[in-house]
């Protein structure tokens, strides 16, 4: 199925597996990359070091192109950036607009980029930069997540920009990709699904959590990390919710202090990203320290496996699924299901 991003990225089908962070490793990338679609390396929960072995490992998995997500407020995006260069990665996504002097360097040598985006204006700007593509995501979407359905969201940005245009949030089969390509989509992306197959490696009796889910499973909430952040309805984001000021800042200080131990990040570098996500998002001081929640929550849910003591992130979607097929089941069928759509749309006419 060729489309914009085919063309731009040089994958065979126009299905884009997300950057979640604990999740998309080389494993689920490699095995996403040989099914024909784009995967993309989630860097933000990685060292350097890990990222640069998580990259190496992939490309000995795969000769097909893929991506690495990257935060644009790192301490070390300059030298995260270098890697990708010298790596020869296809594509570099952002979670965060990267700046313009760091789409100017990608695009200089030669690496897609493409950043993840919640309004039009945004979109408007990074096209202005440089940046080939867009990720739109609708509030359906697992993860930090805006207000706004995809269904209005999409329009809104491919009237905005010329640049191709990837939904996300609420896409899971064939009538999702069918529907995205008729509303003008150069392809879909998907997170929650890709989490939900045989390659993920997200522990067993996690991945049963999530198909036990209905469509009321998830919730939006701003107790994980300061941030609207859609999960998975438990004990512990109940408990979240309950919680006050108080105890939610000395929670969120005593994971900040897990994860440096886990990165070996120094304290002065977690105060250089806390300063860049307090400007780039206009945060309080509060929500910053908040944010420190996030990795390691995440990780306790979705690599430890422990959902009475983790946050697992997770679209609507988880609602509407019941099965673990592998990569290549899940992409063929999609790309598959969605021709046909298509075609019989074509009879009618």
């Amino acid at each position: 199925m060729r489309t914009a991003l085919t063309d731009l990225v040089g994958v065979r089908h126009p299905v884009v597996q997300t950057g979640m962070g604990w999740v998309a490793g080389p494993r689920l990338v490699s095995a996403t990359a040989e099914a024909g679609g784009l995967g993309i390396l989630a860097s933000a929960t990685m060292t350097y070091g890990e990222l640069e072995a998580a990259i190496k490992e992939t490309r000995s998995r795969t000769s097909a192109p893929f991506g690495v997500n990257l935060r644009a407020d790192a301490h070390d995006a300059q030298d995260r950036i270098d890697l990708l260069i010298r790596e020869q990665v296809k594509v570099a996504s952002f979670a965060l607009a990267p700046k313009p002097d760091m789409i100017a360097k990608l695009n200089d040598a030669g690496v897609v980029v493409i950043p993840s985006i919640g309004a039009a204006r945004h979109a408007e700007k990074v096209a202005k930069w440089g940046a080939h593509a867009v990720i739109v995501q609708g509030g359906e979407g697992g993860g930090h997540t805006g207000g706004v359905a995809t269904t209005l969201l999409l329009p809104s940005v491919l009237d905005a920009v010329d640049i191709p245009v990837i939904a996300a949030g609420g896409f899971f089969d064939g009538r999702g990709l069918a529907a995205a390509l008729a509303y003008g989509a150069a392809g879909i992306a998907m997170g929650t699904r890709f989490l939900l197959t045989q390659e993920s490696t997200v522990p067993d009796a996690v991945k049963h959590a999530y198909l036990q889910r209905d469509l009321n499973g998830t919730v939006v909430t701003t107790r994980v990390d300061g941030l609207p952040h859609r999960v998975l309805r438990s004990d512990l984001v109940d408990h979240l919710e309950r919680s006050g000021r108080i105890s939610s800042l000395v929670r969120a200080l005593t994971n900040a202090a897990r994860f440096r131990e886990h990165t070996g990040l120094s304290w002065r570098a977690m105060m250089r990203e806390g300063l860049a996500m307090k400007h780039g998002k206009d945060l309080t001081w509060s929500q910053v320290i908040m944010a420190a929640n996030t990795p390691m929550l995440l990780r306790a849910g979705l690599v430890e496996g422990r959902t009475d003591a983790g946050v697992l992130a997770s679209g609507q979607v988880a609602g509407l699924l019941g099965d673990l097929p592998t990569c290549k089941e899940l992409i063929e069928n999609i790309v598959e299901d969605a021709e046909k759509i298509i075609d019989r749309l074509r009879d009618v006419r």
